[in-house]
C-alpha cells in the first residue's frame, strides 16, 4: 500500500497542513464480543477498495481471517485479542481506522486506544442489543469525549425490531439516538435502507444485492420514495412511518449534539454482507470531527497547528515473525512529520531519531515520508517508548499518562526448561513493556517466577502462546489465590509482609503492590492496621 501523504522537505505552510487535518478521520471500532467487529474493519477496507475480498469469517475452515486480526491466536479462535491500525484513503479523505479487542479481558487495551482517536463506531448486534462490554466501552467514550456513531448490525439475522433497539440505548446509556438511515424489512429480512432527510422525509431507497458470501462489495440500487412505494409496499410504508415517529421525538441529527456528546447517529447495516458499510464510510467523512487539539498535562491546549508532537498509544511485538521487532504506534497531535527527524522523548529527555517510520495496515507496513495530525504511526524498535509517552519537537510538551486499569487476576509464570532462561526473561521485559500484563517481582519469588498481573484470564493465554510461539519457549502457569491489589510503600511494606495471605511486590515502574485474597481480608487487615498505605491504584505510564 502506498502512503497517503507525500514527502516535504520545507515546514509546511499553514494552510497546507490544516487542508491535511481536514482530511483526516481517525476512528475506533468498539463493541461487545461477537458484534462483528473485525468483519466491519474489513468491510470498510473493501469498500475503499484496498482489499479485493473480505475475508469475512475467520477461524473456519475454507475462509479467509480478517486483515486486522494477524495473531494466530485471534485466526484459530475467530476474535480480537489485539489493538490493530488500518490506513487508508477514501475519497479525499485519509482514514486512520483502529481495530480494538472485543472480548472485555482486553479493555485495558481498547482503552488505550480510545485516548489516540477522535470519534469511535460503536457496534451494537441487532439480536442480543446493548450488551455489557458495549455499556462499558460507551461509558469510557463519553468520559473522553468521543463522539460516537451507533450501527445497528447483522439486521439481515431475526432480531429486536428498529424502533425497540433505539428506546434501548436511549434508556441504558441516556443517548439520543438519531438514525440517518431506517432499514426496510424487518431483521432477518433486510432489502435496504431509507435515507432521511429533514424532518425525517424519505431522501431515497437504497436497496442492496448480495453477492456469494459478503465477500465483495454489494451493489446498490438507488430509487426514489416513489419507486420505493411501488417495490416494497407495506415494507416501505412501515418504514416511512418509523422515520415520521422519530422526528415527532424529536431524534434528528443535529451536529452540535453529536459532537457534544448527547446524540448518536444510526444506521443499520450488515456488515457480513457489506449492506449499509459504504453510508457508514460517506457519515463518518460528513460528520465525524476532523483532529483537534488536545489537553497537556499543564491543561494547555495543543493545537494541530503546533510544532511537531505525538503520543504513544500502542506497543506491539511479534507482527513481523521475520525481525521479530518492536513497534510503538503513535497519533500524531500537532504539526508535520517527517520520517528521518529527531524529535525528543519527554519522560527522558533524550532524542529519538525516527528513520523508520511506517504505515500500518494490518500486518502489513509501508515505509512513510510525511504524516499529519490525526495520522497513526508506526515507529520500529523504539525501546524506549511505552503507553503513554510523548514525544515533540521545538519546545517541550507532554500529554497525561494512559492509567492502567486495576488487575484482578495474579499468575505465577515459569519456564519449563532451564536452558530457556534467557529467552524467558528477554519474553517477559518485551510483554511487560508493550502493556500486554503487568510483572510484579519480590526477593521471595525471584525472577525466575514473576507473578503476572492482568485485568482478565485470557490476558495470561496471550502470554503463554507469544511465548512459545514467539521465543520458543514453553511455560508453566499457576493461578494465584489473589483478587486485589493495592498501591502501598517499603514501610507499610515491612507490617504487610507478616500478614497471612498478603504478600508485597514491586511493579516494573516502581510502584508497590499489596495483594490480597478478597476485600474482607482487606477490610480486616486495614481495621487492624490504620495507617497503612494500601491506596487504590492510579496508574502512572512515566
Amino acid at each position: 500500500m502506498s502512503s497517503p501523504t507525500a514527502s516535504a522537505t520545507n515546514a509546511p505552510s499553514s494552510g497546507r497542513l490544516a487542508g491535511e487535518v481536514a482530511r483526516r478521520r481517525t476512528f475506533a471500532v468498539i463493541s461487545h464480543p461477537d458484534a462483528g467487529k473485525s468483519t466491519l474493519t474489513e468491510a470498510l477496507a473493501l469498500h475503499a477498495k484496498v482489499i479485493s475480498e473480505a475475508g469475512a469469517i475467520h477461524g473456519k475452515a475454507g475462509r479467509k481471517s480478517t486483515v486486522s486480526d494477524w495473531m494466530e491466536m485471534e485466526k484459530a479462535r475467530g476474535i480480537s485479542v489485539s489493538s490493530t491500525a488500518l490506513q487508508f484513503e477514501y475519497g479525499d479523505c485519509v482514514i486512520n481506522l483502529v481495530d480494538t479487542p472485543g472480548h472485555s479481558d482486553f479493555s485495558e487495551d481498547t482503552y488505550r486506544v480510545l485516548t489516540a482517536v477522535d470519534a469511535a463506531v460503536m457496534l451494537i448486534d441487532a439480536a442480543k442489543g446493548l450488551e455489557p462490554q458495549t455499556l462499558k466501552l460507551f461509558q469510557v467514550a463519553r468520559d473522553r469525549g468521543i463522539p460516537v456513531i451507533t450501527v445497528i448490525n447483522k439486521w439481515d439475522r431475526p432480531g429486536q425490531a428498529p424502533l425497540e433497539l433505539l428506546d434501548e440505548i436511549t434508556d441504558r446509556i441516556g443517548l439520543t439516538p438519531t438514525p440517518l438511515f431506517l432499514p426496510v424489512g424487518i431483521a432477518g429480512d433486510f432489502r435496504g435502507l431509507l435515507r432521511r432527510g429533514a424532518e425525517g422525509a424519505p431522501v431515497e431507497y437504497i436497496h442492496f444485492t448480495r453477492t456469494a458470501g459478503g465477500a465483495t462489495i454489494a451493489p446498490e440500487e438507488h430509487l426514489t420514495p416513489e419507486q420505493a412505494a411501488e417495490r416494497e409496499g407495506a415494507e416501505w410504508v412501515t418504514a416511512v412511518e418509523e422515520s415520521e415517529l422519530l422526528s415527532a421525538a424529536g431524534q434528528d441529527h443535529d451536529e452540535e449534539l453529536f459532537l457534544a456528546g448527547h446524540t448518536s447517529p444510526v444506521i443499520y447495516g450488515s456488515a457480513m454482507l457489506n449492506f449499509g458499510v459504504r453510508q457508514l464510510l460517506e457519515t463518518l467523512i460528513d460528520i465525524a470531527p476532523a483532529p483537534r487539539a488536545r489537553i497537556d498535562v499543564n491543561d494547555r491546549p495543543r493545537e494541530t497547528s503546533d510544532p511537531f508532537s505525538a503520543v504513544i498509544f500502542k506497543v506491539q511485538a511479534g507482527m513481523d515473525t521475520a525481525h521479530r521487532d518492536r513497534l510503538a504506534f503513535m497519533r500524531i497531535v500537532s504539526g508535520e512529520f517527517e520520517r528521518g527527524m529527531v524529535v525528543t522523548h519527554a519522560q527522558t529527555g533524550r532524542p529519538f531519531a525516527t528513520k523508520y517510520a511506517l504505515t500500518i495496515f494490518g500486518r502489513e507496513r509501508t515505509t512513510v515520508d510525511t504524516a499529519y495530525p490525526g495520522d497513526v504511526v508506526g515507529l520500529v524498535n523504539a525501546t524506549a517508548l511505552a503507553p503513554g509517552h510523548t514525544l515533540y519537537a521545538d519546545k517541550k510538551v507532554q500529554f497525561p499518562p494512559i492509567p492502567s486499569f486495576a488487575p484482578e487476576h495474579f499468575a505465577t509464570l515459569r519456564a519449563q526448561s532451564a536452558g530457556k532462561y534467557k529467552q524467558f526473561r528477554k519474553a517477559i521485559d518485551q510483554l511487560d513493556s508493550e502493556g500486554v500484563v503487568q510483572v510484579l517481582r519480590n526477593d521471595i519469588r525471584g525472577d525466575a517466577s514473576p507473578v503476572l498481573a492482568a485485568v482478565g484470564p485470557m490476558q495470561f493465554e496471550v502470554v503463554t502462546a507469544r511465548m512459545l510461539g514467539e521465543y520458543n519457549v514453553e511455560t508453566n502457569l499457576d493461578n494465584l489465590p489473589y483478587q486485589l491489589a493495592r498501591r502501598t510503600d517499603a514501610e507499610s511494606a515491612v507490617e504487610l509482609g507478616r500478614q497471612r495471605g498478603v504478600e508485597v511486590f514491586t511493579r516494573t515502574d516502581g510502584v508497590m503492590l499489596a495483594l490480597f485474597g478478597d476485600k474482607w481480608k482487606l477490610a480486616y487487615v486495614q481495621k487492624e492496621h490504620p495507617t497503612l498505605t494500601l491506596d487504590p491504584l492510579v496508574a502512572t505510564t512515566d
